[in-house]
């Protein structure tokens, strides 16, 4: 089966060792035990609003890029883990990656309709920001749950 819009079985391990921390990390800066580091560098920013400023564009500002470097590992570690290749990817395997990804979809836009309707103000901000990871979560939680259900059948019938 050809699939050029994957990456090489071997990036799925790069994408776990960016995940695993990743994840630890935003679980613990979520609730708040991981408020007191802080890793304050001059980033470029292209656009940036201050509660009591004025917005300003395309200056250089200090910030604690923690999170941002949470994000990035979660992010990139998502992705590398969702779209590498297994060891033998086959069309079997290209449907549940399919399926899982539609699937993950619907649950994600599901929460964000729910959150629409029924959440407000800073909690509804943070409800998206941690839906800007949901989907890539879902998809990688469904798709190997299908895939290990799938192995433990095969070697169950044998």
């Amino acid at each position: 089966m050809k699939t050029n819009y994957l990456f090489p079985h071997r990036y799925k391990t790069i994408g776990w060792l960016l995940f695993i921390p990743g994840l630890v990390l935003g679980l613990l800066y979520l609730f708040g035990l991981f408020e007191e580091v802080q890793l304050n560098l001059p980033v470029f920013s292209i656009a940036q609003d201050s509660v009591l400023g004025k917005p300003t564009y395309f200056v250089v500002t200090d910030n604690n890029i923690i999170d941002e470097l949470i994000g990035l590992l979660l992010i990139v570690g998502s992705l590398l883990l969702a779209f590498s290749k297994e060891k033998s990817e086959d069309e079997f395997i290209g449907r549940v990656r399919l399926e899982s990804l539609v699937w993950a979809t619907y649950v994600n836009y599901i929460i964000l309709i729910i959150t629409i309707v029924f959440i407000y103000d800073m909690t509804f901000f943070w409800v998206l920001v941690l839906n800007m990871f949901t989907i890539l979560l879902f998809f990688i939680m469904r798709f190997n749950w299908v895939l290990y259900a799938t192995k433990k059948q095969l070697s169950d019938e044998e």
